[in-house]
Order: C-alpha cells, then sequence, then structure tokens
C-alpha cells in the first residue's frame, strides 16, 4: 500500500493557456493492454526474502558497478557500504538472516527489532546534525538496495515480473537543459516513483539522480551548479517566501542569439540546470531548506530562483492520490517545464515538445504496469475507492 505521504511535490498554479495542458492521451479512461491475469487475493502479495549475497557468500557490499546501474553516476557512497558492513555483522552475531518484504523492501521480522537497537544506538553517539543526516540516509538506501537485489529491475525499478524496460523509448534532450532530479532517500528504489523515468528516457547525464544526504551526490551537483552560475540554475518548486517565477518570465526577454550563445557547447557545455525536487510533500520543505544553505554556501545568499509551472493533472493522478488535483508527479513536472519552454519562440527550433512526448508516453507506460500488478493482486486502482476504504 502506498502511504498518504506519497503526494509529490512537483506541481503548481495554472495560469497559461490550454495548449499548456497535457495532451488527450494524459486524460484517457485508462486500461491497461493485458488484464487477463487473474486478480489475486492481497494475501498473494510479495512474501518475505532474504537479503542476496554476492558470489563471494559474504554479505554483499555495493559495487561500483552495482550502484550505477541503479541509475546514480556517483562513486559509492561510503557511508551506505558502512551500514550494510554494520548490517552483516549483527547478521553474523544474532545468528539471523536480514529478511525484506513490504513496500519498499523494508526488514521485517526479529532481525528488525534487534537492528533497530543498534541502529538508533549508533545515531545517539552522532554529536554532529550533518552526520546524523547521513547515518539517517545511508540507512535507509542501504536496506533498500539489499532488499531489492534479484527482485526490482535496477534500471526501471519494477519487480522483474513486470519490468517495463523494453517498453520506454529513449530520446535525447536538448544540450541547453539539464534536469537534476534530487530524491529522497525513502523514494529510492520506489516503484510508482516518476523520477526515474527521466534518465530512463534521457539518460543519466542529461537527468542526473542526487540522493538527499548522500554527500557524494550533493557534491556532484553542487560542483556542477557552481561552475553553471546561479543564473543558470533554477529550482521547480513553490517557494512561499519569494514569489517564483514563469517560464516566460525568466527566459521570454532573451533573444535567440542569446540563448543559442548560453547553451553553446563553446561555453563550457553550461546548461540550464532544472532541480525537481522528489520527495513527498511532508519531505520536501526540509529538502528545499538544504537546497538554500548550499546556495548560501556557494553563492553567498539563500535564495535560489524558483519557476512555477502551467500543470495539469498527470496521469498518474489515477493510481496515487495527491493532495489537490493541481498538483503533480516529478516526470509531470519535467513535462511542463519542457513544454512551456517549446512555447518560447527562442526554443521552438530545438524539438522540446517531442522531448516531452517521450516523457509522457514513459509515464503513461509506468502506470500500465502498475494498474496491471494492482489488479493482479486484487487492489484498488481507482482515487476515490481507496479514498473510500482509507487506502492512500
Amino acid at each position: 500500500m502506498l502511504s498518504s505521504a506519497s503526494n509529490r511535490v512537483l506541481t503548481f498554479t495554472l495560469q497559461f493557456s490550454s495548449s499548456l495542458k497535457f495532451s488527450p492521451k494524459t486524460h484517457i479512461d485508462y486500461r491497461p493492454r493485458s488484464l487477463h491475469s487473474s486478480i489475486m487475493s492481497s494475501a498473494s502479495r510479495s512474501s518475505p526474502r532474504e537479503a542476496l549475497l554476492d558470489d563471494s557468500g559474504c554479505g554483499g557490499p555495493i559495487t561500483l558497478e552495482e550502484w550505477q546501474r541503479w541509475g546514480c553516476i556517483s562513486p559509492v557512497p561510503a557511508m551506505v557500504n558502512a551500514v550494510i558492513q554494520d548490517l552483516k555483522l549483527l547478521e553474523n552475531n544474532i545468528d539471523a538472516h536480514m529478511v525484506f518484504g513490504g513496500n519498499g523492501g523494508k526488514l521485517q521480522g526479529d532481525f528488525k527489532i534487534q537492528e533497530d537497537k543498534k541502529h538508533r544506538a549508533k545515531y545517539e553517539t552522532l554529536a554532529d546534525s550533518d552526520k546524523k543526516f547521513q547515518f539517517y540516509s545511508a540507512r535507509q538506501i542501504a536496506c533498500r538496495l539489499l532488499g531489492s537485489r534479484g527482485y526490482l529491475c535496477q534500471k526501471c525499478w519494477l519487480p522483474m515480473e513486470d519490468c517495463m524496460c523494453s517498453n520506454v523509448k529513449p530520446s535525447s534532450l536538448w544540450h541547453g537543459i539539464k534536469f537534476w532530479v534530487y530524491m529522497h532517500p525513502k523514494d529510492f528504489l520506489r516503484q510508482n516513483n516518476t523520477g526515474k523515468l527521466l534518465w530512463q528516457v534521457f539518460g543519466v547525464q542529461a537527468a542526473t539522480l542526487c540522493l538527499y544526504g548522500i554527500s557524494e551526490d550533493e557534491e556532484i551537483m553542487w560542483n556542477a551548479f557552481k561552475d553553471a552560475g546561479k543564473a543558470k540554475v533554477w529550482c521547480l518548486y513553490p517557494n512561499h517566501n519569494n514569489a517564483p517565477k514563469t517560464v516566460q518570465d525568466a527566459f521570454s526577454h532573451q533573444t535567440s542569439a542569446d540563448m543559442e550563445c548560453a547553451y553553446s557547447l563553446t561555453n563550457k557545455d553550461r546548461p540550464l540546470n532544472f532541480v525537481l525536487i522528489d520527495g513527498t510533500w511532508s519531505n520536501s520543505a526540509a529538502m528545499f531548506r538544504r537546497v538554500k544553505e548550499q546556495a548560501k554556501l556557494a553563492w553567498g545568499e539563500e535564495d535560489i530562483p524558483c519557476i512555477s509551472l502551467a500543470t495539469g493533472a498527470s496521469a498518474m493522478h489515477k493510481l496515487r492520490p495527491q493532495p489537490s488535483w493541481d498538483r503533480t508527479c516529478t516526470a509531470a513536472a519535467a513535462i511542463s517545464v519542457l513544454a512551456e519552454l517549446q512555447l518560447l519562440p527562442e526554443c521552438s527550433t530545438h524539438g522540446l515538445d517531442k522531448q516531452a512526448e517521450a516523457v509522457e508516453d514513459a509515464l503513461i507506460v509506468l502506470l500500465e504496469v502498475l494498474t496491471t500488478r494492482r489488479l493482479r493482486m486484487g487492489r484498488s486502482i481507482t482515487r476515490k475507492v481507496r479514498h473510500s476504504r482509507d487506502i492512500c
């Protein structure tokens, strides 16, 4: 089941013309292509599974190859492997196996009880608040990695039997734009996460994952921002303390020649960097505060330019509830910014509408797979029914 906290961060005020809304295919009466599987009872959901060991049989630290297959570009976080080592030591000491299951691949059983005591004790010994924060993030990610080995596809983050990779068509993103998916650890490897679609479609260099609280990831992202300069960094977030600009306000004053010069590969390939905060509404405020703190360290002021988008309800609204119909998912926010940039004369020749359509197609594929999976498990797929049962 999805918690009510799975409401997404990135959707904003409707303020542009209807031409900016998503194409009708995001609003169809959705039916999956194949419903031949028999509907099973909720008891048939995935059973608990033990952590998969590596070839040496000794508890599997994360290798660089494995780490990057999940969509990451950074070195393996040292603290993540330290947590995995601690988990393996505990497993040996109490003679119990790590068992994962349920939503998010969480630890279960007696091992969870013992591990919970141990990690809380270690957390209390960390005097530095930043170390505590990093430890929290590393533990979340380490458990998700171990619980997902051999169970989830490393590219689409879906169970192997539901892998959607063959149905996603890759596309090239215009070199003048780069997306940074700033993801909360609780959304890492989440099956219904839509931020992952961006690097599935555009590749990890054009749409880069940055995990909140992982220093190796955050260092890469902020080094890129400092190199590009503050004027080239925009956060897709409704910052209520400082009125966000629309895409039109932010970029329409530039001439076509200015835009081409700004995005030229001869200008050290410094694109416009768009940060998509990929977390729940309850987590997004802390994530945005961290962005502002890092901005102050980088540029001496914590105000970071924010953009308000003219999004409508995304396809995922049919399956995953939002606090209101004018809020949307991470992929839909990326679709919206591409569509709005396409309307600017200076950007109209870069095929951004086709690039937006490629993400939209991938979003529909994800919705179809998740819907089919829910039907197979006997779970509700309609927003109204799920709310009437207090299932979110």
